[in-house]
């Protein structure tokens, strides 16, 4: 199994930015790309962007783009989401998720609180 921790999150202006970060533990040797979503009160979770564990290719939903920037450090097992000029309703809770290789599985961290008043 993969384990997930998410930190980071906060109470920002709007405007304001904030870095999150996602640490892997177990068997990350399994996973082949990493990713951000969010779910926002009464509304589904939503796909931000995912980047590939090994070769670093990015993709990114249209309304988080030239905002959000996703990286990783394998080093470090660890997935980056740099968000900037953020907007009230970038409120969500925001999720992090590993996909295995191969027979795809998911895992997901359980959650980090991202609040921008306006």
């Amino acid at each position: 199994q993969v384990q997930l921790l998410e930190s980071g999150g906060g109470l920002v202006q709007a405007g304001g930015s904030l870095r999150l970060s996602c640490a892997a533990s177990g068997r990350t040797f399994t996973i082949g790309n990493m990713g951000w979503f969010r779910q926002a009160p009464g509304k589904e979770r939503e796909f931000i962007t995912t980047i590939d564990y090994i070769g670093g290719s990015t993709s990114y939903a249209d309304y988080v783009k030239d905002r959000f920037t996703i990286s990783r450090d394998t080093a470090k097992k660890s997935v980056y989401l740099q968000m900037n000029s953020l907007k009230p309703e970038d409120t969500a809770i925001y999720y992090c998720r590993a996909r295995t290789k191969g027979i795809t599985y998911d895992y997901w961290g359980q959650g980090t609180q991202v609040t921008v008043s306006s």
